[in-house]
């Protein structure tokens, strides 16, 4: 029997802090698709300063980091929403996961929807939600794996 741990057991999953935001945005623009919409030269756009200061002060809104020791290397934003739908139900969403392009692979996307969720039932929420760009397929592939359905077409407009 091995004493390493198992993927995600050395990670810390907190909310954000003004402090993380450079990271944050850094990890955003690791892709194709973020490197296109974000901007992570500093001093940063005062927009994303607003952003994490709403999120912050709405309790159904949270900026997530995952960290290894200290080292911010993950991120999700997670919202909870109140419905009438299904009985009045609340939804969780899982929005914007990024774990850093060089630790992928490792475990650490996994335990960071695994504890998402985990926030989501105590939080009371009936399903958790999320959607995936189209172009996506290997994030397509794994959140299948973690046994998510592809249930819905969404539908974006933007403004």
């Amino acid at each position: 029997m091995s004493d390493s741990p198992r993927p995600g057991e050395d990670l810390v999953f907190r909310d954000a802090t003004l402090a993380d935001l450079p990271a944050i945005v850094a990890l955003l623009a690791e892709d194709t698709l973020g490197e296109k919409r974000e901007d992570p030269s500093l001093p940063l756009d005062p927009a994303y300063e607003r952003a994490i200061a709403t999120i912050a002060a709405n309790p159904d809104q949270r900026q997530i980091v995952a960290t290894r020791d200290g080292v911010v290397i993950g991120t999700m934003q997670l919202t909870f929403i109140p419905g009438i739908a299904f009985r009045g139900a609340w939804r969780g969403q899982i929005e914007a996961v990024r774990v850093a392009t060089s630790l992928r692979g490792g475990g650490i996307g996994g335990a960071m929807i695994d504890w998402a969720v985990e926030q989501c039932r105590a939080r009371g929420c009936a399903m958790v939600q999320l959607t995936s760009d189209k172009s996506r397929t290997r994030a397509h592939a794994f959140y299948e794996r973690l046994g998510w359905t592809r249930s819905h077409e969404g539908f974006k407009l933007k403004l």
